[in-house]
């Protein structure tokens, strides 16, 4: 089990370092060659990852299904092929229709291929056991804008970014399409309902009132808009604060190592305390961030609060449903999950520069703040369900 987890953990941490970096990471390389190029405005550049989001979450649910019936091998191998796709359409696009339809078979391929999909294959393979397995994979994807900006700012220097969108596709078909097709599991393994936090697993949610579920889902959303707005209009943001945009681009810089670091704490506690806690713990990090930057405290220090509970949230989020809905309802209700939150953050850049131009970057900052102890809200309630659950009085 442990020399097969790694092959799978090991293979999927390379396919999400590229897939991350040539989908959703790839526009901030990419956008002042595109512009120059094409003559577009930033407005229409920044949409096509909006329109990715917004076809990603509403292939999510059928991805989840999918993987749940097939173990995931031949969705992620599909989600390849349709980043390839939309890379190579990229490429090619003259006219913003093409360029956006070519954001909408990358969308697709985003949702086969990035982290929702893999952790649902990690869940369908190795049920109770993928929480570890889940937090490696983390580990490297937090290393995708480390690897790629650079590398796609050499390659727009010295190729051009369409030959530069090629490239990219050829690794995908020539790299992570038969590192999946070799390293991740053939079909789903049997797996069993086994014990949840109160002794028992929960079926999966078959209404919008359970509260478990609609607690995860909303802070998720939440946690998205929040992340989606401060890294579009993080600079705007700092700017209102008295730094300036070359402090605020350092600044920003800490959020990634900040990430890394809180998944390198949370995998040496080894898996021994309930998920829900690292929700508490991303949930509370992210708030004090906010707060710390909203109350015009050191920026660095409210910048690694917050960069810390994104790295812990994007475990939680995959952790916590396992340990509450069990491993054969883990990928479709992955799917499910994945939805509101992908279009959540396609519709993020929108509405904070609404928020910016319709109350100004100082109110903005302080709606965030105020919007950031929602999630840790819900957490408390996730939590304080569990221990009545336990007691023998939790929510029906």
């Amino acid at each position: 089990m442990t020399r097969s987890r790694t092959r799978v953990v090991s293979a999927l941490g390379i396919v999400q370092i590229f897939a991350w970096g040539s989908s959703y990471y790839l526009i901030a390389p990419l956008a002042a060659a595109i512009a120059a190029d094409t003559g577009w405005s930033q407005a229409l550049i920044s949409a096509g990852v909006s329109v990715a989001l917004l076809m990603s979450g509403l292939a999510a649910p059928m991805v989840g299904r999918r993987i749940g019936l097939t173990g995931g091998r031949g969705t992620l191998c599909v989600g390849m092929v349709l980043i390839a796709a939309g890379l190579v359409l990229l490429s090619l696009s003259q006219a913003p229709w093409a360029y956006l339809l070519a954001w909408g078979v990358l969308g697709l391929g985003m949702a086969a291929g990035l982290y929702d999909a893999a952790f649902s294959v990690l869940g369908a393979a190795f049920g109770r056991e993928a929480r570890a397995a889940i937090t490696q994979l983390t580990l490297w994807g937090g290393f995708a804008s480390t690897v790629c900006w650079p590398l796609s700012a050499w390659l727009v220097e010295a190729i051009g970014w369409r030959e530069t969108c090629l490239v990219y596709a050829g690794l995908h078909l020539f790299g992570t399409l038969p590192l999946c097709w070799w390293a991740l599991p053939r079909r789903p393994e049997a797996t069993r309902q086994e014990p949840g936090a109160g002794g028992a697993t929960r079926a999966a949610p078959t209404r919008a009132a359970d509260v478990r579920f609609l607690c995860i889902a909303v802070a998720g959303v939440t946690l998205t808009l929040l992340a989606t707005i401060w890294s579009v209009h993080m600079v705007t943001l700092l700017a209102a604060g008295g730094y300036t945009s070359a402090a605020a681009i350092v600044l920003g810089t800490l959020i990634g190592p900040s990430q890394v670091g809180a998944r390198v704490i949370e995998m040496m506690g080894g898996g021994r305390h309930h998920p829900v806690w690292t929700m508490l713990a991303a949930t509370a990090l992210v708030f004090l961030g906010f707060i710390g930057l909203t109350l015009g405290l050191p920026a660095a220090a409210a910048l690694v609060a917050y960069g810390a509970g994104n790295g812990l949230w994007s475990i939680a989020r995959g952790a916590l449903p396992l340990a509450l809905y069990g491993a054969s309802a883990y990928p479709a209700l992955m799917g499910r999950l994945a939805r509101p939150m992908l279009l959540a953050g396609a519709a993020a850049p929108t509405v904070g520069a609404f928020l910016i131009e319709t109350l100004g970057a100082g109110a903005t900052m302080t709606l965030l703040a105020l919007l950031a102890a929602l999630p840790l809200t819900l957490a408390l309630v996730l939590q304080s369900d569990l221990t009545r659950e336990r007691s023998g009085v939790g929510f029906r």
